[in-house]
């Protein structure tokens, strides 16, 4: 029935060490990034947000052909 023993103080702190380096990795790969890579991703994210909405249907326009089939 012996368990290994463990200090708690070494133990939270092992914790916490590994807890910051698991938000540093994180901060890594959301800031890490060039300006250029920033840049990309606008362009990306613009064009393919412009597409999705030339897609788009007006309710205007569809409410005018719905009133004149009446």
């Amino acid at each position: 029935m012996s368990g290994d023993v463990v200090n708690l103080r070494q133990f939270r702190k092992a914790k916490a060490r590994n807890e910051k380096e698991k938000t540093a990795a994180e901060n890594r790969i959301l800031f890490g990034r060039t300006k250029a890579e920033k840049n990309l991703t606008k362009a990306l994210n613009a064009k393919a947000e412009r597409q999705l909405d030339q897609g788009r249907l007006d309710k205007s326009s569809k409410s005018e052909a719905d009133d004149g089939s009446d």
